[in-house]
């Protein structure tokens, strides 16, 4: 073999080393690039808001994807395993608006810019913890047709509740200031609101999108009577389908479930993904 000829198979496969496969070059979005828990992960800020995107080694088929809501990294385990079966986690960060319009705003363009410019599945699993069942129903409410599932662990379902501390929960008086402030409502306005995921539901009933909830039992913070229990009697006199699975004895932590599996056969299932 010449030299010349064996120089040039060297210089293919170099060139094949140092060129990320199709899947991870497909893979690139902008920012700070690092690792997390195995899988690479992607730091920018896109529209004003910081945001979070993991990618999976190997996609499955249609690109779906999680949509955390809130606390990034929080007891991930169903979030990991998700991401092992070939989901992409994604994160927006609209923290201190409440799920008001500003916040779906947000998201709205966000989601955009992902189907879009990244051509992710058209349809998201929703997961929002405590103050992120905010976002993600009120999102949910506004774009139905966008939603394959829910999944909502220990959800806020109505800022009276927490925030506001109207009924039995814990008051937390900064975070119900900037609530109202971020809706653009007085206290008294906000009594009457009737833009809260309790009062948004027979949109996705229309769509049947399957909801999930996790909840400890005991949940003094944001209590399931005047949250969860109310989403799963209204949604169920709409004709809606509710799964909610309660932790009896646990107050609002710890989140998610030690083993994940009934909440990733849940998003798998509704994201037409298999479940094997």
């Amino acid at each position: 073999m010449s030299a010349h000829r064996l120089l040039n198979i060297m210089l293919l496969v170099l060139g094949y080393l140092l060129v990320p496969h199709a899947s991870t070059a497909a893979e690139s979005f902008p920012g700070k690039q690092s690792v997390w828990n195995g899988y690479q992960r992607f730091d920018f800020v896109h529209q004003q808001r910081r945001c979070i995107v993991v990618t999976p080694r190997n996609a499955a088929k249609g690109k779906p994807w999680i949509w955390r809501a809130r606390f990034f990294g929080h007891e991930p385990q169903a979030d990991l395993a998700l991401v092992k079966r070939g989901f992409h986690l994604v994160y927006c960060d609209v923290a201190n608006l409440y799920g008001s319009p500003t916040a779906v705003e947000h998201w709205n363009r966000f989601y955009q810019y992902l189907t879009s410019d990244h051509q992710f599945s058209a349809k998201v699993a929703l997961e929002g913890m405590s103050r992120g069942g905010l976002i993600i129903y009120n999102w949910a409410a506004a774009n139905p047709g966008k939603v394959s599932c829910i999944y909502g662990d220990a959800p806020v379902c109505d800022f009276k509740s927490w925030p506001g501390g109207k009924g039995t929960g814990k008051r937390s008086a900064g975070s119900w200031h900037t609530c109202l402030k971020a809706y653009g409502l007085t206290e008294a306005e906000a009594l009457k609101f009737k833009g809260n995921p309790i009062d948004q539901l027979e949109p996705l009933a229309k769509m049947k999108i399957p909801l999930l909830h996790v909840v400890g039992a005991s949940d003094q913070v944001v209590p399931v009577a005047e949250n969860t229990a109310i989403i799963q009697q209204r949604f169920q006199k709409l004709g809606g389908k509710i799964e909610v699975i309660s932790k009896p004895g646990i107050g609002h932590h710890p989140h998610s479930l030690k083993d994940p599996t009934r909440i990733v056969q849940f998003v798998l299932q509704h994201s037409g993904q298999p479940t094997d």
